[in-house]
């Protein structure tokens, strides 16, 4: 019991770290045009980064390791463009009022509904990722807790950045420092979640191969979100090389991250 508390915890401990960068992402003017595309580019930054160097070749190795290197490839490239398929069709049954394609023609109004819209996608699409993410934190601790703690202050660095991606555009569409600060820590909650409800209920279906096509698929929902949400809208503000700085800046954050305690 003592060493499950202990996984527990250190998965907990991981997911609030995402608490800091919401911090940091509500702590700027909401009125600053500059601070939003700047934001909003370090959040697709942040989330092309871990989909295409992280989480699609993480799953694409587990499933390579259970059905074979180009089986496993052709499965890994179908569940990562399957993940595009379905965010892709939910983007479409979102009524046009808070889905404005158009950037010239959105009201205020319309851009508050586009960037709250924007900043919840971007929450359940973390949340998504750290579900699983969480799990394997809580499995890893379990079986060599010394390495443990390793990836744990890994997945807690780069939650920094993830909590900023989320507090950011929910801020800038409310307004409600709180709001923005409440759903970015509530994504990063999914961590010690997936860790409970592993232990409780999955631990028996698990398999790598699972895990792979998961893992593909949240890499495809998540690069979706950011060519499709958060890029286009960074760019509404006339702010195009901040948005870009931007971006360059969350990758590199990120890359600092997952490398740091290899």
């Amino acid at each position: 019991m003592n060493e499950v508390l202990f996984a527990f915890l250190l998965t907990l401990a991981a997911g609030l770290s995402t608490v800091l960068g919401a911090g940091l992402g509500v702590l700027g003017k909401g009125t600053s045009v500059k601070t939003l595309s700047l934001g909003l580019g370090f959040s697709a930054g942040v989330m092309i980064y871990v989909s295409l160097m992280e989480l699609l070749p993480e799953g694409l190795a587990s499933l390579q390791g259970e059905f074979g290197s180009a089986p496993g490839a052709w499965i890994g490239l179908a569940c990562f463009f399957g993940g595009i398929a379905v965010i892709a069709i939910i983007d479409k049954l979102v009524p046009e009022s808070v889905n404005p394609h158009e950037p010239s023609s959105i009201e205020s109004s319309q851009r508050r509904h586009a960037l709250m819209r924007t900043g919840l996608l971007t929450a359940a699409a973390l949340a998504i990722h750290n579900f699983p993410e969480g799990f394997a934190t809580f499995i890893a601790a379990l079986q060599e807790p010394g390495i443990a703690i390793g990836v744990a202050v890994a997945i807690a660095i780069h939650n920094i950045p993830e909590g900023l991606a989320v507090s950011i555009p929910v801020y800038q569409a409310t307004g409600s420092r709180r709001r923005g600060f409440l759903l970015a820590a509530a994504s990063g909650l999914a961590e010690p979640a997936g860790a409970l409800v592993g232990y409780l209920i999955l631990m028996p279906f698990m398999s790598d191969a699972l895990f792979g096509g998961v893992f593909a698929a949240i890499a495809g929902v998540m690069v979706f979100i950011s060519l499709d949400e958060l890029l286009p809208a960074a760019h509404e503000f006339g702010e195009h090389h901040l948005a870009v700085y931007g971006v360059i800046a969350g990758m590199a954050v990120m890359a600092v991250s997952l490398v740091l305690f290899l």
